[in-house]
């Protein structure tokens, strides 16, 4: 992708696109361990190929499949040449230059990617927000003005209760309306699903001087607005008791679709490279996916010329469905229209090989069109200013639209663990105050809280729910749940006794090596919300 924009830039094409990267990974790819395991990584897959190429031709594999070893032993030397030439070793400081020089936007996620509408606590999404925007400085040297709410979940104002047996959380009291926390941190925008936008439901007009215009006193443009509520239209999510709002973007799904679905989406045509076969002795793909629901011993050997064809021809086809589909709309509105497509970045190279060069095309078909232009997202915020205010349903962009992925049978014993320590680590933090902290009380309380934030990731449930990989997520979750109890036991002893054992030492020096992130994020929190 960061060649892509360069490219795309060396001729004098803006590619005007947004991208997301967490926080979680911005601390892995800055990590000092990382350029010496991707240089392995990179260097032990062009081994493989060559490796495959001997065994490949004892076996009188056909040419075709020969020369595809060639492919993938210069496909991964080139990788770690750019990333540890061209790029410096430094996969963020690219990104931020690319944003600094107007190329693009990044945004920012949680800083963990929590699942927001069901944590228990308001303070707990505060602090997946704060510390998102505290990273994204620290990494990018600005504030970000866009999240990517994780898994897409928004969840607004209203009396929560949890149906869990967790005592403390029974009884309803009013929570905070995602936009509301948004809005005390200076984020102007998110995104949400299509069906969201269609369940939601008008509340009025802001004006100039914050006063808003209740819904049915609206009229003309505004009226029109609220009453289709379009993806093509940017709107405020706010709430009827409340002034705090941020702007939201809607997936267009149908158009979405064209792209990432595997079977219908152009990632399922016949001529690309296959991403479930695999050869037996690296694991690298030699075939193309020959037929989307065939049997693995029918895939046909890729070949990357008619791959190369396909993908110019099929980037075609869909800047001709953009162009179509905003030339509808101007037909019958007057206002300009914004068409938000947000991929999962994985998309574009990791399972669909072809897919950054599939973007790259589509992002010059759009430059030379006279309807089309390529805009970040802050950019047509700005340009669109909307007013235009509704209040969204509780919805993610998983299945069915709303929380039963992450909250089902399956995964309800994970949220009653991680209320309780929520609710434990809130009456800690009350007992022992961050005023009457010591250096070694801070160190304790940062290694908590990060255990803490790492429980929260919504990946865990997501894991366990698909099946995909779900002793995997149990194991990481126990762990992060064992953890930041002994820390807690820790915390309870220091605060009374000032005292800590080379156990509890040792401990905490295992979980710093371990999962020592946002540590300065963490140290100016605290200096924040110490006094």
């Amino acid at each position: 992708m960061l060649r892509m924009c360069d490219r795309l830039l060396e001729d004098g094409i803006r590619p005007g696109i947004t991208f997301d990267i967490s926080p979680v990974l911005c601390e892995q790819l800055s990590h000092p361990d990382f350029r010496e395991l991707f240089e392995h990584y990179c260097l032990e897959h062009a081994e493989l190929a060559r490796v495959d190429r001997t065994h490949m031709e004892q076996e009188g594999a056909p040419e075709e499949i020969l020369r595809l070893t060639h492919m993938w032993e210069s496909w991964y030397r080139t990788c770690w040449e750019d990333y540890n030439g061209t790029y410096q070793g430094d996969i963020v400081a690219q990104l931020k230059r690319l944003q600094d020089v107007g190329a693009i936007e990044v945004m920012t996620c949680g800083v963990t990617h929590g699942y927001l509408p069901l944590l228990a606590e308001d303070a707990s999404v505060d602090l997946q927000v704060e510390l998102a925007v505290s990273s994204y400085v620290h990494r990018f040297g600005r504030k970000p003005r866009g999240i990517w709410l994780p898994e897409c979940a928004y969840r607004p104002s209203y009396p929560w209760r949890t149906l869990l047996s967790v005592p403390a959380y029974s009884v309803a009291r009013t929570r905070q309306g995602i936009e509301q926390i948004l809005y005390r941190h200076g984020l102007d925008f998110f995104v949400t699903d299509e069906e969201a936008l269609r369940q939601s439901k008008p509340i009025g007009v802001r004006g100039p001087g914050g006063l808003r215009t209740a819904y049915t006193e609206t009229y003309g443009t505004a009226r029109e607005m609220l009453d289709e509520r379009s993806a093509f239209d940017i709107f405020r999510v706010s709430g009827e008791d409340h002034g705090e709002n941020a702007a939201v973007f809607t997936r267009h799904m149908q158009i979405a679709l064209q792209v990432w679905s595997g079977e219908s989406g152009y990632p399922g045509d016949p001529d690309y490279l296959d991403f479930h076969k695999k050869y037996f002795r690296s694991a690298h793909r030699y075939w193309r996916v020959t037929d989307v629901k065939g049997d693995m011993g029918l895939k046909q050997p890729y070949v990357p010329e008619w791959a190369e064809s396909k993908v110019f021809a099929h980037a075609q086809h869909f800047v001709n469905i953009l162009d179509v589909a905003v030339k509808h709309r101007m037909a019958s509105t007057d206002r300009v229209p914004t068409l938000c497509l947000p991929f999962d970045t994985e998309l574009f190279g990791h399972w669909w090989f072809e897919g950054p060069v599939f973007l790259e095309h589509v992002i010059r078909g759009i430059h030379a069109s006279s309807m089309l232009a390529t805009t970040t997202a802050s950019e047509r915020l700005d340009a669109a200013n909307p007013s235009c205010e509704i209040a969204l349903p509780e919805s993610s962009w998983g299945k069915n639209g709303n929380d039963t992925v992450w909250m089902n049978p399956e995964t309800q014993w994970t949220w009653e663990k991680e209320y309780n320590l929520e609710r434990r680590m809130r009456l800690l933090f009350e007992k022992h105050p961050m005023r009457t902290w010591d250096g070694t009380m801070r160190r304790i309380a940062k290694n908590a809280i990060r255990q803490l934030l790492l429980l929260q990731a919504s990946d865990w449930q997501f894991l366990i729910s698909t099946f995909s990989a779900k002793e995997y997520a149990e194991m990481r979750f126990h762990n992060h749940l064992e953890d930041a109890r002994r820390l807690c036991d820790l915390a309870e002893r220091y605060g009374v006794s000032r005292k800590i054992t080379s156990e509890d030492e040792e401990h905490l020096c295992v979980c710093e090596v371990r999962d020592g992130l946002f540590d300065p994020e963490l140290e100016d929190y605290f200096d924040r919300h110490g006094s």
